[in-house]
């Protein structure tokens, strides 16, 4: 659940988890609605579902939906970072190990394709994938069998599938980047999700909702959204999406002071970006390094905003190793 508020909460997470009319996912704009009501419709059958959104957007949450509000609900829901299971340790993950299959493999355990069995599984970050990944990930949706490593026997996994990218996955096929067939096997019900700025009125909605949860949270009265917060709100273009909305209302709530969110530290990054203008250097190199250092920060800020924080998802998308990348990092760090 992506935009929830359970990021470093110590609240259970079962108290945010979307209720089987899938209500925890919040918003009334046009966009918003259009991206519901194929979400409703998802739920009703056990097709596999590509879901495609910019960071932030909210692409687990609305595969929660999907599972909660399906036939499903009571199984379980298992989330796989497709970028985090290393490639020597795919099968192991996915399927699970007899006991002595490899080294250290002193018991056996079970994979979390098993995990899953009779609920849902879902990939995120599927873009994030390796080449071998994906012919391993291909296998088994042909068919939906699998085999432990080390075993003999072959199961058969009943679990729905429900991907998630927050690229453009049919351009990754393209450019052979992704394989096509498995684009093709993953692509069966496809669903976008609008960025915020996208929905037009729902970022103030979002915004008063996550002051009503933090409210209740930290026991505390009810803020409401200053004059200027709510104009700021509705012009803002929001690179992280909700999750960007949702942090900046998380720390003007904590940090703030009266009974109104007033959001200065966003307006402050936003003099920051303008800053140097005002700096006024007395020659052409000068001016020159100080908007190049400028736009290196901003940009730097756009493209981790966009990919949570991710360094190698922000690499890919700037065109950088990720070496040259993480000095650029450095360079403007802190």
């Amino acid at each position: 659940m992506r935009q929830s508020i359970r990021h470093g909460s110590s609240q259970p997470a079962r108290d945010l988890e979307p209720r089987s009319d899938g209500s925890n996912l919040i918003g009334q704009s046009p966009a918003f609605l259009h991206a519901m009501e194929l979400i409703r419709k998802s739920a009703q059958c056990g097709a596999t579902v590509l879901i495609e959104g910019e960071t932030g957007t909210g692409k687990e949450l609305a595969a929660r939906a999907i599972h909660y509000m399906s036939a499903r609900h009571d199984a379980p829901f298992i989330p796989i970072n497709c970028g985090a299971i290393p490639d020597h340790l795919l099968e192991s993950e996915l399927y699970g190990h007899e006991r002595g299959a490899f080294t250290d493999a002193r018991e056996a355990s079970v994979g979390l394709v098993a995990q899953a069995d009779g609920g849902s599984l879902l990939l995120d970050e599927i873009e994030a994938m390796s080449p071998r990944a994906q012919i391993v990930l291909l296998r088994f949706l042909q068919d939906h069998h699998y085999r432990m490593v080390g075993g003999k026997v072959n199961r058969r996994a009943n679990i729905r599938v429900i991907a998630s990218s927050n690229a453009d996955v049919e351009a990754l096929t393209r450019t052979g980047s992704f394989r096509s067939d498995l684009y093709f096997r993953l692509n069966v019900l496809a669903i976008r999700l609008p960025s915020l700025r996208e929905r037009d009125g729902d970022a103030v909605l979002l915004a008063r909702e996550f002051c009503r949860r933090l409210s209740e949270r930290y026991e505390q009265p009810l803020k409401e959204l200053h004059d200027d917060t709510i104009a700021f709100l509705q012009s803002y273009a929001w690179p992280g999406n909700v999750r960007e909305l949702e942090n900046m209302i998380h720390r003007e709530y904590v940090f703030g002071s009266g009974p109104f969110i007033r959001l200065t530290h966003a307006s402050r990054h936003r003099l920051e970006q303008t800053a140097w203008l005002d700096a006024r250097p007395q020659d052409f190199k000068s001016a020159k390094a100080a908007a190049v250092r400028q736009f290196e920060r901003t940009y730097l800020h756009d493209v981790l905003s966009r990919t949570g924080g991710n360094i190698s998802a922000a690499a890919r998308m700037a065109g950088k190793e990720r070496s040259a990348f993480c000095r650029l990092i450095r360079k403007h760090a802190g």
